[in-house]
């Protein structure tokens, strides 16, 4: 049986791999281990999400979880469950911060950082995200994010960031992924998008 040790990895690195491995060989039990409460929690999720029963056993401060396939249908792939979530329309991601959230600007950027990268890794992706006010920088050098950007820019999502924004920032210059755009693009894509996301 594979054995995935997530034990260094930071939220949601614990949940991407697992579900690569997952994903990859969906009939085969494998066990994951983690160090957390929470990374223990989302990986329970998730394998119950995907179809796979869950055994967990403690050592020191490892926590092992075994997970089993029940069968051969998963529950993220399954026809009603796609249907049931279809959306008409494009999927649009709407970034007005270089943070996630208030509080901790801190912690602000560190989420909005695993928000790209978690997005990269979906199967769902958006047609379109649009950048505005603080959020242009993300597209700039320096950015934390300009891999995962690329990479969604290589899979075929269109990265507009605002020029008025940019310029607003002196940044101009320094847009690193996708291309400036400006509020009559951003309002018509908002108002053809069948969902907008808001991280």
């Amino acid at each position: 049986m594979k054995t995935l040790d997530c034990r260094n990895m930071q939220c949601p690195q614990p949940v991407l791999e697992t579900r690569k491995q997952l994903l990859a060989s969906p009939n085969n039990a494998i066990t994951v281990v983690v160090s957390n409460d929470i990374a223990q929690a989302n990986v329970s999720r998730l394998a119950a999400k995907q179809g796979f029963e869950v055994a967990v056993s403690t050592n020191n401060d490892d926590i092992s979880l075994i997970l089993t396939p029940k069968g051969s249908i998963k529950a993220e792939t399954s026809p009603s469950a796609k249907e049931n979530n279809q959306v008409n329309g494009d999927t649009i991601v709407y970034i007005s911060s270089n943070c996630m959230g208030s509080g901790s600007d801190e912690l602000g950027e560190v989420l909005m950082r695993n928000f790209i990268f978690t997005l990269g890794e979906s199967d769902e992706l958006p047609s379109t995200i649009l950048f505005v006010n603080s959020g242009v920088k993300l597209c700039c050098n320096n950015s934390s994010v300009l891999e995962p950007l690329q990479l969604l820019a290589n899979k075929g999502v269109t990265i507009c960031a605002c020029g008025l924004c940019l310029e607003f920032f002196g940044l101009t210059d320094q847009l690193k992924t996708g291309r400036a755009s400006n509020m009559l693009e951003t309002l018509e894509a908002m108002q053809q998008a069948g969902r907008i996301i808001k991280p």
